[in-house]
């Protein structure tokens, strides 16, 4: 388990010209990137750690008795079990997707393209455009339906636009190109079907907002009925979508990008049934490339990992299983989790933390000399309001409905997503349920959810070298602490100061208030634009806002806390490992 050491320092740095480097230098020198990564980083090495343990849970269940009915470690188990057979991928082939594959032979019509496009949303391949359910961010008691942009199978709009990955577009098509080689087409049909999907998605791209542009809430909410959708985007026949994906009967929808869709629309009006079918046989072929045989998955990972991320090897098998199977049943596999690597007394502990960082914020909030006092009462009553959820939910979510087959991979993740989204879908316009989680237990992470005005805290986050009963109150401060002091802190950064007591989105601060918070962003926004971590690639302060605030609050909250946790000052506390905690260097590091 990996755990905070004072070795990892490099003591020869001057923390006064590289903090980082002082504070992670040895760490850094000893830790290269393995080689089946793309990054490497405290978070992944607690990562890996948590993966073994979710290895041994799911190689026990896979290998144990199982009864006529399913229950949680007999699912798992299987899933996990049909993931690591190579054999029977192998054997299969493309078979798992022919089914979808004549779906789309049989389309003839623009009617045809859209309720084939309903079916592959309801199954979790995505296309075209993304649909969630999630709370309404104006009125956060209820449940609607969201549609958001999409389509795209690059990172990002810019691939597609910018003259600097023009290299990548090529590496793009020749991927394309080869995994329909792979599923059978002739060679001068595939280069053909791969100029189309390009064609199709840079025209999605143009049509798309930036990453920065996303950020705003009030701007990417727009509420629109189902009548009002129908006559704006009528060759997307919204009538006979939202009906087959089960929403007939919503009242309303949120839609996040109108010129998007506008821009589909004309889309399907322009290009032709056959041009469509290639782009839903990619998108059908690309999210599933990853689950079939050796060949598919060896295309995909080539151009989506080595030359996108620069990872030089496929991690294992059964770490990739591991996280199929966390995404696909992990209240099922966090159940078992919990049972082994979450006792009652960590919940504790880290509520104690939690308590502390919350008071401090508090205070925080009390001493803002800019905000005026009508501004402070509101921010303070959302405060009061604020939740937290550690470790796990307090009741599991039951998979029972779906079924789970030792011999059918991509078939038990169409069917978990499956599930996942008639789940969800079937709560448009009901009360929210507040018990629920967006993260599994297992997961090492953390979230602040403005609509529900909560913070989170899975049990997979909590251990070495994040939180660590066994260490120093200095380490858990400066670790667990910075976390959670930035979870706290998303609640009033850029995009969740502009949510309520209640989670809705509106106008609460005042006029001089609100002013006076954007100018001093934009400071941190000018800060961090002129980082530059490799030649010619500077931050976008912009688009890091949100995630700057947080990490500045949270690492001040956190050492604010442990001088609390002292009595108001840790001058008294005893050196640790050479240092003092005074002068807040064993905290931060």
């Amino acid at each position: 388990m990996p755990r905070f050491s004072a070795d990892y320092m490099d003591r020869s740095a001057d923390p006064s010209k590289d903090f980082y480097r002082f504070a992670t230098g040895q760490w850094l020198d000893r830790n290269p990137v393995p080689a089946d990564k793309s990054r490497w980083s405290a978070f992944d090495e607690l990562f890996e750690q948590n993966l073994q343990q979710v290895r041994g849970i799911l190689e026990q269940a896979s290998s144990g008795r199982r009864g006529s009915a399913p229950t949680p470690r007999t699912q798992v188990g299987d899933f996990f079990a049909s993931a690591m057979d190579a054999t029977q991928r192998e054997k299969l082939a493309f078979r798992p997707i022919a089914r979808e594959s004549e779906r789309i032979r049989g389309v003839s019509s623009t009617r045809d393209l859209v309720s084939a496009l309903a079916e592959f949303h309801r199954q979790g391949i995505p296309g075209l455009f993304r649909t969630a359910v999630a709370p309404d961010e104006k009125n956060s008691s209820i449940y609607a339906l969201y549609l958001m942009q999409g389509g795209l199978s690059l990172p990002d709009r810019d691939y597609y636009l910018k003259r600097e990955f023009a290299s990548v577009r090529q590496a793009y098509l020749a991927h394309i190109s080869k995994s329909f080689g792979l599923w059978g087409e002739p060679k001068a049909r595939a280069a053909a079907a791969a100029r189309t999907v390009l064609r199709i998605e840079t025209e999605l791209a143009k049509a798309s907002r930036s990453r920065t542009a996303l950020r705003d809430p009030e701007k990417n909410y727009n509420r629109t009925t189902p009548q009002e959708l129908i006559g704006r985007n009528p060759s997307l026949r919204w009538k006979e979508y939202l009906s087959m994906r089960g929403a007939g009967k919503a009242p309303y929808l949120v839609v996040g990008q109108p010129e998007f869709f506008d821009a589909v629309n004309r889309a399907l009006r322009e290009h032709s049934i056959a041009e469509w079918k290639v782009y839903l046989r990619w998108h059908l072929l690309h999210a599933s490339a990853p689950y079939l045989h050796a060949a598919m998955d060896a295309e995909d990972f080539d151009f989506f990992h080595r030359r996108l991320l620069g990872q030089e090897q496929p991690e294992p098998d059964w770490k990739r299983a591991a996280m199929v199977v966390d995404d696909g049943l992990g209240e099922a596999l966090g159940r078992i989790y919990v049972q082994r690597y979450f006792p009652p007394a960590a919940r504790q502990r880290m509520a104690d933390l939690v308590k502390d960082l919350r008071e401090v914020f508090r205070q925080r909030l009390e001493r803002v000399p800019w905000m005026t006092e009508e501004t402070r009462r509101r921010a303070r009553a959302k405060f009061d309001r604020f939740t937290t959820k550690i470790g796990h939910p307090e009741r599991f979510r039951d998979y029972s409905r779906v079924r789970v087959s030792r011999r059918d991979y991509v078939g038990n993740i169409r069917r978990a997503a499956a599930f996942e989204v008639q789940r969800m879908i079937v709560r448009v316009g009901m009360p929210v349920d507040r018990s629920e989680w967006q993260m599994t237990p297992p997961t090492v992470n953390a979230y602040f959810d403005p609509t529900l005005n909560e913070i989170v805290f899975p049990a997979g986050i909590l251990q070495p070298p994040f939180f660590d009963p066994a260490m120093d109150d200095a380490v858990n401060y400066g670790a667990i602490g910075a976390v959670i002091g930035h979870e706290i802190t998303h609640g009033y950064d850029d995009q969740g100061r502009r949510y309520d007591a209640q989670g809705n989105l509106t106008d609460w601060w005042l006029p001089a208030d609100q002013a006076e918070f954007e100018a001093r962003s934009q400071r941190a926004v000018r800060q961090y634009a002129g980082y530059e971590p490799l030649p010619g690639a500077r931050i976008n302060g912009e688009l890091t806002l949100g995630e700057n605030i947080a990490d500045l609050g949270g690492v001040s909250i956190a050492w604010e806390a442990f001088q609390r946790s002292r009595g108001g000052s840790a001058a008294s506390s005893p050196p640790i490992d050479g240092f003092h905690p005074r002068p807040a260097v064993l905290p931060l590091v």
